[in-house]
């Protein structure tokens, strides 16, 4: 009998990561013989915790926070995904032994909202909220998907100016200042509204001037579990589209996934299994 093909998660922390309990559902549903652990790596100690598990057997891992932009360095080949983002959060080990590095994180939040939730980007105007990490890996993406604009606000315009400026010349784009929100926007309203900050993290949300969004609007949280204060601020507008980020979580896995093992999971039934549980 062959031996079972190792992944794993590398974080710190990484005790709260639900990958583990995610591709194990996948690996039973396709029959794929691997196991999934998560690995808790040293701030300091990313290189040395992928090589560990590359020498008993792995095949592949996933890369969460803080790890993201650092695990760059761990590749020999970089996917358009990746280096549009500028982070990685899948590691391939490839047949020549090259690692190859992908971004799967846009692609599991373009599935979950147009597949998932049903949501149509093409055509749409969308304004994403934060230019950091989370930003980045979705920004190509969206545009790919179609979207007939995206505005990316950010606390300091320059590092939204600065991200703008890596797709630029893949679709129309713009970019504002926060303070900005807060006022009366002259433009077009936004037909969806994506909150890539970690604002909710903080008990915090970013304030929209009305003018900004339609009740017919669509807003979506990238963090998941609860009641984030984003939705809870979009109920509170009487805006009825709204979504946390489990979707992405569980898309994204599929994504990864698919690249390791060639067989793209059903996501339906552990999407409401997880959502079920969290309540």
């Amino acid at each position: 009998m062959s031996e079972i093909d190792q992944y794993a998660v590398i974080g710190h922390p990484i005790e709260h990561s639900k990958s583990p309990r995610i591709h194990a559902a996948f690996a039973k549903a396709t029959s794929q013989r691997m196991s999934y652990e998560p690995l808790l790596a040293p701030l300091d100690g990313l290189e040395k915790t992928w090589v560990e598990l590359r020498a008993r057997g792995g095949r592949g891992a996933n890369i969460t926070v803080p790890f993201k932009q650092e695990a760059l360095a761990l590749c020999d080949q970089l996917s358009e995904r990746a280096q549009q983002a500028g982070a990685v959060n899948t590691l391939s080990l490839m047949s020549d032994g090259q690692v190859r590095g992908d971004n799967t994180d846009g692609a599991g939040l373009v599935r979950d909202i147009a597949e998932n939730a049903g949501w149509s980007l093409a055509g749409q105007r969308v304004l994403l909220l934060g230019a950091g990490g989370a930003a980045a890996g979705v920004v190509g993406p969206l545009l790919a998907a179609g979207v007939a604009h995206l505005c990316i606000a950010n606390r300091t315009l320059a590092k939204a100016d600065r991200l703008a400026l890596v797709f630029a010349g893949f679709g129309s784009m713009s970019t504002v200042a926060n303070s900005e929100l807060e006022r009366a926007n002259d433009s077009v309203s936004y037909d969806v509204i994506i909150n890539a900050t970690s604002a909710s993290l903080q008990g915090k949300t970013i304030a929209l001037h009305d003018s900004w969004y339609r009740a017919s609007s669509a807003v979506y949280d990238m963090m998941y579990g609860f009641d984030t204060v984003f939705l809870a601020w979009a109920r509170e507008q009487n805006i009825s589209r709204r979504r946390d980020g489990l979707g992405m979580l569980v898309e994204q896995a599929a994504e990864a996934f698919y690249l390791w093992r060639g067989v793209r999971p059903e996501t339906q039934s552990l999407l409401a299994s997880l959502r079920a549980e969290l309540g």
